[in-house]
């Protein structure tokens, strides 16, 4: 059997490959330009997977990611990866601080360093790419004096440029989640550590329809990792909601959430179910085991038996 050929958001030493590299031995990943790039080479089968950020501890939800997928019918998630994510400040040749004039970087890294910025380098424009190893590129190729990249340690010694100053992320304990894209296919055997992803659409917004979603997760013990509003793309005001739920298809009580979203939403778009990546065991409450649903569903049926 050939391997598996990766796509992931390039170019080469930006968080997604380093990420992608810590999956193991990953033959010839093919980088791409940005995400939406990434995630069509799936579908078009340029590459069987490929890796691509979802969530940042700092900043939330990656909006490219969960937009492309909320619009697939033909995609799902089977895995996910955390990275602690750190930054450095880097030029072209060694340079005072002071003779920073411009900053080059990827949207979500100036957010994670604006703290930083404003306090050491205030005034100084940031202008923003792709992706942070991009913004080391883009220093490296511009002989242009004063501009800067933040970016990943690993992106700037690759392109040779100075570090002048380290650990600027305005919160240390900063992570990014990825998860791994590919198309449609069975998903992996549950592990009882596992995540589900959902895309919910509602039929109409009224009253008490989030309370509604959010009842069949709660009432069957299922907890959400994370929840997110995206709008649908279509009319003002009208959203659809993502969704990450600790669990598995093959589980009873997600199973029976799914029954529930599939009668009160307008369409139910299952992402995958899929290891965790941090390893830790899925809560199951009193009541919402397998077992419990397998003896509820046999005191039923022989309740309707009664008069057969």
């Amino acid at each position: 059997m050939p391997p598996i050929t990766y796509g992931y958001l390039g170019p080469e030493a930006t968080f997604t490959h380093q990420a992608l590299l810590s999956l193991g031995e990953i033959v010839d990943p093919v980088p791409f330009p940005d995400v939406l790039a990434t995630i069509d080479a799936v579908r078009s089968g340029v590459v069987d997977a490929a890796l691509v950020p979802i969530e940042n501890s700092v900043e939330g939800g990656v909006s490219a990611t969960l937009d492309h997928l909320a619009a697939a019918q033909d995609l799902v998630i089977t895995g996910e990866v955390t990275l602690p994510v750190a930054f450095v400040l880097a030029t072209r040749g060694e340079v005072a601080l002071t003779a920073v004039r411009a900053i080059v970087t990827h949207p979500m890294a100036d957010a994670q360093v604006r703290g930083w910025l404003s306090v050491n380098l205030p005034g100084v424009p940031v202008t923003h790419v792709g992706s942070t190893a991009g913004a080391a590129e883009a220093v490296a190729s511009d002989e242009t004096p004063g501009r800067a990249a933040v970016c990943a340690r690993i992106a700037a010694e690759t392109n040779g440029l100075t570090i002048l100053a380290d650990g600027i992320a305005d919160n240390e304990q900063a992570e990014t989640r990825f998860v791994v894209i590919t198309r449609t296919t069975a998903p992996p055997a549950p592990t009882g550590a596992d995540k589900t992803t959902l895309v919910l659409f509602q039929h109409a917004d009224h009253s008490g329809a989030l309370l509604e979603i959010l009842d069949q997760f709660a009432s069957r013990g299922i907890n959400l990792t994370r929840i997110e509003s995206r709008p649908t793309k279509t009319t003002l005001g009208s959203y659809c909601f993502s969704v990450d739920a600790e669990g598995h298809l093959a589980d009873a009580r997600m199973g029976e959430a799914l029954l529930g979203l599939r009668r009160i939403c307008k369409e139910v778009r299952y992402l995958g179910s899929y290891p965790r990546a941090d390893g830790v065991a899925n809560e199951v409450r009193v009541g919402t085991a397998n077992a419990d649903f397998a003896e509820a569903e046999a005191w039923l049926a022989a309740l309707r038996g009664l008069g057969a």
